[in-house]
């Protein structure tokens, strides 16, 4: 039998009901019954970062706890991301009806082809770290060394606003 895995995944949407589109990704997590909610962060409303020419976002945070091995539980949340009616983007960064990312996987450090965790960007995004930080700001980037509150405290405000929702 697999151990169960502690993993933090970030949630977002800037298209259509961009609440319900993250609350109906958040359930569709355990739906399969792979997967627990163990505890969510609050909703933020986030400005787009990179890609800027589109709708803010609704962003928030989960932890779960799974029995499903990084690349098996990618390809479920890739699954819950088409069932939602995700598209793949032209824009890199554009606009996503919903979209589900590993942040922490355990305390692993993982760079595959397929899955590459903490994720490469999680540090330097507020609308990231932000909501991780409601659940657990002490939480240790296994590369960085240093806790999702210490991250979130370095960054300067360049345009990523992050309001409660």
């Amino acid at each position: 039998m697999n151990r169960e895995h502690i993993v933090y995944i970030s949630v977002g949407s800037n298209i259509g009901d961009k609440l319900d589109n993250c609350r109906s990704g958040i359930e569709a997590l355990t739906r399969s019954g792979e997967n627990l909610l163990e505890t969510a962060s609050g909703f933020y409303r986030t400005e787009p970062v990179d890609f800027k020419d589109q709708d803010w976002f609704v962003n928030a945070a989960v932890k779960i706890t799974t029995r499903l091995d990084p690349l098996p539980l990618l390809r479920e949340l890739q699954s819950i991301q088409l069932s939602a009616g995700r598209k793949k983007n032209s824009v890199r960064f554009g606009p996503r009806i919903l979209d589900l990312d590993i942040i922490f996987f355990d305390d692993r450090i993982i760079n595959t082809p397929d899955v590459t965790v903490p994720h490469p960007r999680m540090h330097k995004r507020r609308f990231v770290l932000q909501p991780i930080c409601d659940i657990d700001p002490g939480i240790i980037h296994p590369v960085i060394k240093k806790n999702v509150q210490d991250l979130l405290n370095s960054l300067d405000d360049d345009g990523q606003g992050v309001l409660v929702y």
